[in-house]
């Protein structure tokens, strides 16, 4: 019996509901990254032309090319929108989008070592654990001097301890479960809570306010030294990660294939902790405590790029900076001659977000009961 031949026969591209051939996936990761780079540049450049001073784009013009040919501003209003722009406004917008980086791969990280999609440093505790660790070392620091390479210390062992702990006491049978790792978030969020309430409590006037300011997670009073510290742990931080991407992929498959694999699963989840303390504490230790970028940005991303982590990795760095800037341009305009938390304009998106997820990971599990 003779099989018909399928020379001469065109297959069709799949096609979507409306009909319209799909988006190729490689053709949609490009459209992703090109849109989330646009996405930076366009808010970076709102929020330098937005704020309680409006500048315009011609005059950001004027005063870079004064910057990088080494002129003086000509009057004293061209003065004045240089230190605006050079001494806030740069500043603040380079330590959202490198904090937002941070926490967005930190998230993608924690979800692939954990294999838990409710994972992330603020909702679990790590970012309380690094605020309370930074808050103790201002209180008891050296003579009560804030310097930023003893806070950026204090945040790194503060949240590399809430990291192992959580890890250490979420596992059962083998593996971390859902349920356990959230409960355990909110008792280290507890703990973390109490001791930044003794901190305040016991500190002077300065670092009370410092300490509330973590509290609250915001972006004021940056300044550029700041970004000499959190640039380069960002960078190391996203680096490192890149390198776990294919270890996590394969553990993706699940411990015992990954362990046929080769994969050394508990060192993996070591060195995973280890840029999630570096990465998180790069961004708690000026900027305080920011919740649910990790959580919203890597399951977003998942939905064009995939589970492989050598693009959702990338990606969540830049989904994390475009959601912190737009965080940060709201809440320096929303009220007028008001800077909101920034960390509450986080929370206002993602507590919703985090309520859906938890509802759709109990439904796949069948309830918790």
């Amino acid at each position: 019996m003779n099989t018909p031949s399928n020379a001469g026969v065109q297959v069709a591209e799949p096609a979507t509901e409306l009909g319209q051939p799909a988006v190729r996936p490689s053709r949609r990761v490009a459209y992703l990254f090109t849109g989330l780079a646009v996405a930076v540049v366009v808010l970076a450049a709102c929020s330098a032309v937005m704020g309680q001073t409006s500048i315009s784009l011609s005059e950001i013009w004027a005063s870079l090319g004064r910057r990088f040919n080494g002129q003086t501003a000509p009057n004293s209003a061209a003065a004045t929108i240089d230190a605006v722009l050079w001494t806030v406004r740069w500043p603040r917008l380079a330590l959202a989008g490198l904090a937002g980086a941070a926490l967005g791969v930190a998230g993608a990280l924690m979800q692939g070592a954990f294999g838990n999609p409710l994972a992330e440093p603020g909702v679990i505790g790590v970012s309380s654990g690094a605020a309370a660790a930074a808050s103790g070392a201002l209180v008891f620091g050296a003579a009560g001097v804030i310097n930023p390479w003893i806070t950026a210390g204090a945040a790194f062992a503060g949240a590399l301890g809430a990291t192992f702990l959580l890890y250490t006491l979420s596992r059962s049978g083998g593996r971390t479960e859902v349920v356990t790792l959230v409960l355990m978030g909110i008792a280290v969020n507890a703990v973390a809570g109490a001791a930044i309430a003794f901190f305040t409590f016991m500190a002077d006037r300065t670092a009370s306010q410092e300490i509330v300011f973590w509290q609250m997670g915001s972006l004021n009073g940056t300044l550029v030294e700041y970004l000499w510290l959190v640039g380069p742990l960002v960078v190391i931080g996203v680096v490192a990660a890149m390198g776990l991407a294919r270890q996590l992929d394969l553990l993706s498959l699940g411990e015992r294939g990954a362990r046929h694999l080769g994969v050394d699963v508990e060192r993996l989840r070591i060195l995973a902790a280890l840029v999630i303390a570096l990465l998180t504490a790069a961004a708690v230790a000026f900027c305080g405590i920011i919740a649910f970028v990790g959580l919203v940005v890597p399951h977003l991303v998942r939905l064009a790029v995939g589970p492989g982590h050598r693009l959702l990795i990338p990606a969540s760095a830049l989904g994390g900076a475009v959601m912190l800037l737009g965080a940060d341009l709201i809440a320096r305009n929303a009220v007028p001659h008001a800077d909101l938390p920034i960390g509450m304009l986080t929370a206002l998106v993602g507590g919703p977000f985090f309520f859906y997820l938890l509802r759709r990971t109990r439904r796949r599990a069948g309830g918790w009961a």
